[in-house]
């Protein structure tokens, strides 16, 4: 426990990001797995939810959910394997 004002409200502020992390985290790794269903059925929405999942993970980034570099292998990943999926 806290025994000075200031460092009880950076344990509040904390406990504020803490959420607002979890929470953002939570939503970007159900748009990474919503993405890779689709590319991996093949469907027509391919693009849409792509370009949806590609703005999440750039905000996610901006934000500092995740870091830059881990972003970017991500989006690469799924271009990658969207491409291979419309080759066939």
């Amino acid at each position: 426990m806290a025994n000075i004002r200031s460092a009880e409200k950076q344990r509040r502020q904390a406990e504020k990001r803490k959420e607002r992390n979890r929470a953002s985290k939570s939503k970007l790794k159900g748009a990474l797995k919503k993405a890779r269903a689709s590319v991996a059925s093949g469907t027509d929405a391919v693009k849409d939810v792509l370009s949806s999942t590609f703005s999440q993970i750039d905000k996610a980034a901006k934000k500092g959910i995740i870091k830059p570099k881990p972003a970017d292998r991500s989006k690469s990943r799924l271009a990658a394997a969207s491409e291979r999926t419309a080759a066939r």
